[in-house]
């Protein structure tokens, strides 16, 4: 069937959004664990491999606390570009009522 399909469908057709903050944290995890085994492949010492792995899951652990802060802040900053800016006194003129002082114009000097 060819032709625009109806809403519903699309809705459907349509995967979820990938939370890829989540899937580098995975993969982080993953090679916290792989590595240490690689490294006592290679034959590292056990404190060695130990250490490494403590090392790597501390770096995840930070890395993953300022994907989420990141995230926070890219959802916070889109819903401040959704939402419209009325400025302090809700005025939306462009300049007329902004104080300050006036030069030229037809004021009268006298």
């Amino acid at each position: 069937m060819s032709g625009p399909r109806p809403a519903a469908e699309a809705d459907r057709a349509a995967p979820p959004p990938r939370d890829t903050a989540t899937d580098v944290v995975r993969w982080a995890a993953f090679s916290c664990l792989l590595v240490p085994v690689v490294l006592l492949g290679y034959g590292a010492s056990l404190a060695g491999a130990a250490g490494t792995a403590l090392g790597l899951a501390t770096v995840t652990g930070a890395c993953r606390v300022l994907l989420r802060q990141s995230e926070r802040g890219a959802a916070r900053l889109a819903a401040e570009d959704r939402a419209p800016h009325r400025g302090r006194h809700h005025r939306t003129g462009t300049g007329s009522h902004r104080g300050g002082r006036h030069t030229g114009g037809d004021t009268p000097v006298g």
